[in-house]
């Protein structure tokens, strides 16, 4: 008898709300008083009865422009249900574009959104650039669409919207949403909440905060992230160790990782490679461009009073490397040779102390463009974390597609 896909059922067990629902043979019968409805620009209402009507049912409305500053409403529906699956495409898909558009997702009647985040970014396509890929929950077969599988549940209600934020009109927008209604959600049920925040550049010796400290009970389900590397660097970008300050950690975490290609399942350094639960659409070296992204499916991130989640901002090099970075003025901070700390004791060791070996792997602390989508499930329709930063700064200095 057929099943729900092992990722879909895995997820569902673990968020509790959705394992009476996802566990049951396909055959099995409707629930009763759950119906299925699609919102879309045939039947954005999604009345019973009342889809593909324009041009006398002649694919009169598949799609619609969105004028420069205009907020479309996708979906919008009283009483409880389920979002399962969303899929866009639109004309325009410039990086500036995908990262102009905002995506937003409203829960109860909250005044403040719970998912707030540039189109491209929120679908797994870091940086504006659509690669062809598929992962558990995002995919984007050829690279001309998006496509969202997460079930994101409400009690009273839900609104989606979609900005053009970009400053010029968009000719094309097309979309499908597709829930249920009706659905019976057990005591306990968590919404699904997604906050974007970038950094260009990252503070020298300061963490990137992939999710600012947020208040409540949940699960973090992982992170879309695009680094795009300083020019004054050279080596490797990416030492840093993905953190986790868990119900109330301060000065130090409870989860700690080793390196950010360790974070997303791979080693010494991190090539292009899709993979169900973690991935790297996109490697450039020399563009100085990483997009990379990493879910919690099969290792729960639970907590139950607040998480903060952050990537350390740090490279890596041979020591001749970085005493030439530091001789063209290169900010930086030598933090371990060869595995030997540096900065232990009174006062940290520099690193043309004659005690310490002529050559040998040296990890610094740098400063880079960093974005981050954080995906993850709270036991409140808000979170509370700072809104999304103007369209201006988003879009500013992005790397040009090759």
């Amino acid at each position: 008898m057929k099943r729900l896909p092992v990722f879909f059922l895995a997820l569902c067990a673990a968020l509790s709300p959705f394992a009476a629902a996802a566990d049951v043979p396909l055959c099995a019968p409707p629930p009763e008083g759950v119906t299925s409805l699609w919102a879309s620009f045939e039947n954005p209402a999604m009345k019973k009865g009342a889809g593909a009507m324009s041009n006398r049912g002649g694919k009169g409305a598949a799609f619609r422009p969105v004028a420069a500053g205009e907020t479309v409403t996708l979906l919008e529906t009283a009483g409880s249900g389920t979002l399962r699956r969303i899929w866009m495409t639109l004309a325009t898909r410039t990086p500036e574009a995908l990262r102009a558009y905002v995506l937003r997702m409203y829960w109860d009647g909250a005044a403040t959104p719970a998912v707030e985040a540039p189109l491209g970014d929120f679908f797994c396509a870091m940086l504006g650039r659509m690669e062809p890929m598929e992962n558990d929950y995002f995919s984007s077969p050829e690279g001309r669409s998006l496509v969202c599988a997460l079930p994101m549940p409400f009690r009273a209600g839900a609104k989606v919207t979609f900005s053009n934020e970009s400053g010029e009109d968009l000719p094309q927008l097309f979309y499908d949403i597709n829930c249920t209604a009706g659905d019976a959600h057990p005591e306990g049920t968590l919404y699904f909440h997604t906050v974007w925040r970038r950094e260009n550049r990252t503070q020298l010796g300061r963490d990137f905060e992939i999710l600012p400290k947020v208040a409540g009970r949940g699960r973090f389900l992982g992170a879309h992230i695009g680094v795009v590397g300083n020019p004054s660097y050279s080596g490797w970008f990416g030492e840093g160790e993905v953190k986790m300050y868990v119900d109330g950690d301060t000065e130090w975490p409870t989860i700690a990782g080793t390196g950010t290609e360790d974070y997303i399942g791979t080693a010494y350094g991190q090539r292009e490679f899709l993979g169900r639960q973690s991935g790297c659409p996109v490697s450039d070296d020399q563009g100085r461009v990483w997009t990379f992204y990493r879910y919690h499916g099969p290792d729960p991130v639970y907590f139950h009073q607040d998480l903060r989640v952050t990537l350390q901002q740090m490279g890596g090099a041979d020591k001749t490397q970085v005493l030439k970075m530091v001789e063209q003025g290169a900010e930086l901070i030598p933090v371990t040779i060869d595995g030997a700390p540096l900065l232990e004791g009174n006062a940290p060791k520099p690193l043309d102390d004659p005690s310490l070996p002529a050559t040998g792997w040296t990890n610094f602390f740098r400063r880079d463009d960093v974005c981050a989508a954080a995906l993850f499930y709270l036991d409140r329709p808000e979170n509370g974390l700072p809104r999304i930063a103007p369209a201006a700064e988003r879009t500013a200095a992005l790397p040009p597609v090759k």
